[in-house]
């Protein structure tokens, strides 16, 4: 069975940077498009990035423009999302997630498979 474990989160002042990562384990990781989403207390899960097994990829602009970088390293069966110039409105608990498939999904639904999420909290 596919498992996603997150890690990297912490706290980090405004201005500063993190880099979260993700392994995959229990299946081919290069069947799976991988993710990055978000939920801060008291909103919807957000769409943060996303990338296909070629490396193509895909971000949410309007949060994350330029700051934000997502990767993936297949030989190690990991996903990352490297976090410059963090804001307190970054402040959130960030998931990693896996599709089987080459498409890009930006919305939470298809995604099979979920890690547990690492809280990222940025002080101001």
């Amino acid at each position: 069975q596919v498992q996603l474990v997150e890690s990297g989160g912490g706290l980090v002042q405004a201005g500063g940077s993190l880099r979260l990562s993700c392994a995959l384990s229990g299946g081919p990781f290069n069947w799976y498009s991988m993710a990055w989403f978000r939920q801060a207390p008291g909103k919807e899960r957000e769409f943060i990035a996303a990338i296909r097994p070629s490396g193509t990829l895909t971000y949410n602009f309007d949060s994350v423009r330029g700051r934000f970088t997502i990767s993936r390293d297949n030989a190690k069966n990991t996903v990352s999302l490297q976090m410059t110039s963090l804001k307190a409105e970054d402040t959130a608990v960030y998931y990693c997630a896996a599709n089987a498939g080459l498409q890009l999904r930006t919305s939470a639904d298809p995604y099979d498979y979920w890690g547990q999420g690492t809280q990222v909290t940025v002080s101001s």
